[in-house]
């Protein structure tokens, strides 16, 4: 049986639908959640898409981190089920406390949209298996508050447990400290990034690559190291 990841949906979600199209072509069935509920329907994974929650007031991601469904993806997600928070995902990860950290309004002040470079830092996680420690991958990029901070404690504490998920390569585009571009836990099962992977599935939609225009698809891994990890569970 295919595993079943689930994809919730706040007030202002964009990039929802293509998370479960994602989901779908790395063999798995997505399931849509939605925020104002208290059941997770038996998932086995979650993602918390990109978009701009409940219109990004007070801070990106900060009331939908306190939304209903949310009192569940975080037990869960203190249980071990994997989680992946893309964008505004991230920021919601953050606000609710599973990652460490903040993240503010871009150095420059401005909405960034560029296919970008990342190195991955760690490959020991739920989602991110399939990749070699140091590979060079490019995953599209679109935000305006990615600029990833914490104090200094916090920053000695990242590099030093690994817990770097993936660093920006060749340019830092939104002043994140360190580079950083995504994070995992402890426990390798919650990772967030900035980056949308969900956009870089799909040959003729994705990022340009060596190969052929429009063609990268480094984007599929993270799902599919999901699938493979959930499958080691059965």
């Amino acid at each position: 049986m295919a595993p079943r990841i689930g994809v919730v949906t706040f007030p202002g979600s964009l990039d929802d639908r293509d998370a479960q199209r994602a989901i779908r072509l790395a063999d798995a069935e997505a399931v849509a959640l939605w925020h104002a509920d208290h059941d997770l329907q038996g998932v086995d994974a979650i993602v918390l898409p990109g978009g701009f929650s409940y219109g990004d007031y007070l801070r990106p991601g900060a009331i939908a981190a306190i939304s209903p469904i949310m009192t569940e993806v975080i037990a869960a997600a203190n249980a071990g089920m994997p989680v992946l928070g893309i964008c505004n995902g991230f920021q919601v990860l953050v606000e609710a406390h599973l990652l460490p950290g903040g993240l503010i309004r871009n150095a420059n002040q401005q909405f960034v949209r560029r296919d970008q470079r990342l190195i991955v830092e760690n490959n020991r996680t739920v989602w991110t298996s399939e990749f070699e420690q140091g590979e060079e991958i490019v995953i599209p990029l679109k935000n305006g508050d990615g600029g990833y901070i914490a104090n200094d404690e916090t920053l000695k504490r990242l590099e030093g447990d690994g817990l770097v998920a993936f660093r920006y390569a060749g340019v830092n585009p939104n002043g994140s400290l360190n580079d950083i571009a995504g994070l995992t836990n402890e426990r390798g099962n919650v990772v967030g990034l900035m980056p949308h992977p969900e956009h870089a599935v799909e040959p003729g939609f994705g990022p340009d690559a060596p190969e052929a225009m429009r063609s990268g698809l480094d984007g599929l891994r993270f799902f599919t190291s999901a699938v493979q990890a959930l499958a080691q569970r059965v």
